[in-house]
């Protein structure tokens, strides 16, 4: 399995708290702190998070698709990074709410192959302009053992400076009973680890008497992954940047006590 990284945008400027979008708003600056004319203005990684409804206008687009009745769209967003995500299975009337700027950001591959359609898994990346803490990020995975209906999360790396770039390493793959994460921490190979799908199981434990989860290195198992794939054929998160609001620049309007400065 060879991972082809998507080239990926510069990264934006950052503070030391929290990652800041520039929106440019002509002759009219609003932001905490100044009120100088041709400024740009802020809003905060918090007040992103902290408003109740995206303002965006933004038509939803599908990012990724597993068949012809499921799929990610990316909704309610000012770009591709800052949006929110929404699981949909128009055959079984479900819409579930991923997350907000994390699935959209996930930059490697993602393979949903069980052919039952109970198993799936979504990986979250997170923008290229966070700033991390000084332990470093976390990046999580959302997973479901009943075709959607809930989710699950588990822990896929910790501790980088960069999610967004890190993600492009990753691989995840799903299977009628397996849950694969492939990852380049092991020198010179793709370590893999392998997680039990029971319908209704908790991955970070305790498992089952008699279920465990495995490891091995893709080395070890060449062309392992080569019969896997999406239905649809799409093994990454896709989004057309060409696709924008027309109201890039409204305001986030978040509650005092909630905002992010």
């Amino acid at each position: 399995m060879e991972m082809k990284p998507i080239v990926a945008g510069a990264l934006a400027a950052a503070t030391a708290a929290a990652a800041i979008v520039w929106l440019w708003r002509g002759t009219d600056y609003v932001g905490p702190s100044s009120k100088a004319k041709d400024a740009p203005y802020v809003f905060t990684r918090a007040d992103f998070f902290a408003v109740k409804d995206l303002p965006y206008d933004s038509p939803p687009q599908i990012i990724y698709r597993i068949d012809d009745h499921r799929y990610v769209t990316l909704e309610k967003y000012r770009d591709c990074h800052y949006g929110e995500t929404y699981y949909n299975d128009t055959k079984l009337g479900l819409r579930k709410k991923l997350g907000r700027a994390d699935v959209e950001n996930y930059q490697g591959w993602i393979i949903n192959a069980d052919p039952t359609g109970r198993n799936l898994a979504f990986p979250m990346g997170d923008t290229p302009s966070v700033a991390c803490p000084e332990r470093g990020c976390r990046g999580f995975l959302l997973y479901s053992t009943d075709a959607g209906r809930t989710f699950g999360s588990i822990i896929y790396f910790e501790h980088t400076r960069s999610p967004y770039e890190t993600s492009k390493d990753y691989g995840v793959f799903v299977t009628k009973d397996k849950l694969y994460i492939a990852d380049p921490t092991a020198a010179r190979d793709l370590y893999v680890r392998e997680f039990p799908m029971l319908q209704g199981i908790d991955l970070d434990g305790p498992y089952p008497d008699g279920i465990r989860r495995r490891s091995f290195g893709l080395s070890d198992r060449p062309g392992f992954f080569d019969h896997m794939a999406t239905p649809s054929g799409q093994n990454q998160i896709s989004c057309d940047a060409s696709i924008k609001p027309t109201n890039p620049d409204a305001r986030l309007v978040v509650p005092d006590r909630q905002r992010g400065y």
